[in-house]
């Protein structure tokens, strides 16, 4: 296996020419936190006193949620604002009204790139000589079904421990040589700890708060928490699997209608991204007409593939591409 150091991934803004929609991501920003109140607050506080069927609109909200972590990944990039500071403030708003600390999940998604399809990071990826399909099916099912915005969640409460507590868990994990490690590496360094603490405390800040307003009409609120935490984790790695191993660079291209693959920022065009990441969501569609020019699978059939479950890396190694995948030329 390949050795990669834990310094923190960098990131580049994006070449001239390739200008960053300001306006309109400052706009679709500012959605998105209203969108936020509207489900925490107004709609426990006005609308469900009125009827209880107010409810619906809070789960309109979490089936929302990918679209809000595509703007997020914008700000990941540095590419949701001109100014590269104000970007990291409004990465950490948004953040904290997604659920998760936006260190979290920069440090993490930066990470993924840096280590996309080795079997360090492969999410579907086991090693028969170290563990079985079951096992690997246990740990595989529970991240894609809702374990990986869980744990992004959780990671708020984790951080709130002592560092006496943190070290120690760090240092077991990198004695395993695991991502876990890698990432526990950077993110207990203090200036991370202490934003990620600060971003946490209101994050869960907020959604207590909501819980509370909601009141025996909790299970709106966690009906809309958990269909934000099945979409994003169940498409998070509708682009990788199945694909090849060791190939840092590939992602695939997904067909979408275009009017949901504009309401997902066109983050189906995974692999455009991958192998150009310092262009804008907004000129995807173009890079992929110059670039691509076919998509590698239907993004629903590509979905409901993952749930063939974890694939031995044996099986992948040197594979190009599954002989049954089908390329779908754009419409």
């Amino acid at each position: 296996m390949k050795n990669f150091s834990v310094a923190e991934p960098e990131n580049k803004k994006p070449p001239s020419g390739a200008a960053v929609p300001s306006a309109l991501n400052a706009s679709l920003a500012a959605f998105h936190l209203l969108s936020t109140l509207f489900l925490f607050f107004l709609v426990p506080l006005f609308l469900l006193p009125v009827s209880p069927w107010w409810g619906l609109a809070a789960l309109g909200v979490g089936a929302l949620s990918n679209s809000f972590w595509s703007l997020i990944h914008e700000a990941v990039h540095d590419m949701l604002l001109s100014s590269r500071r104000i970007n990291a403030s409004a990465g950490r708003i948004l953040g904290i009204s997604f659920g998760s600390p936006f260190r979290v999940l920069r440090v993490s998604h930066l990470m993924h790139h840096k280590l996309n399809r080795s079997p360090l990071e492969g999410t579907e990826l086991y090693d028969p000589s170290k563990t079985s399909r079951l096992r690997a099916g246990f740990a595989y099912f529970f991240q894609i079904l809702g374990g990986l915005y869980l744990v992004e969640f959780l990671s708020a409460i984790f951080f709130l421990l002592p560092r006496k507590v943190l070290l120690p868990v760090k240092r077991r994990f990198e004695e395993k040589k695991t991502l876990t490690g890698m990432l526990l590496g950077i993110l207990t360094k203090d200036e991370a700890v202490s934003e990620i603490r600060k971003d946490g405390i209101m994050a869960l800040g907020v959604v207590v708060a909501s819980f509370y307003c909601y009141g025996g009409h909790w299970p709106w609120l966690g009906g809309a928490l958990g269909l934000r935490a099945f979409l994003v984790s169940f498409l998070d790695n509708v682009y990788h699997y199945r694909t090849p191993v060791d190939d840092v660079w590939y992602a695939d291209n997904l067909w979408l209608p275009k009017w949901l693959s504009a309401i997902l920022l066109h983050f189906n065009l995974h692999g455009v991204h991958h192998r150009n990441t310092t262009i804008p969501w907004i000129r995807l569609p173009e890079a992929f007409g110059m670039q691509a020019k076919e998509y590698d699978g239907n993004y629903f059939t590509a979905a409901a593939r993952q749930l063939l479950g974890p694939i031995s890396i044996a099986q992948l190694a040197g594979v190009r591409r599954d002989a049954s995948y089908v390329k779908v030329r754009p419409s």
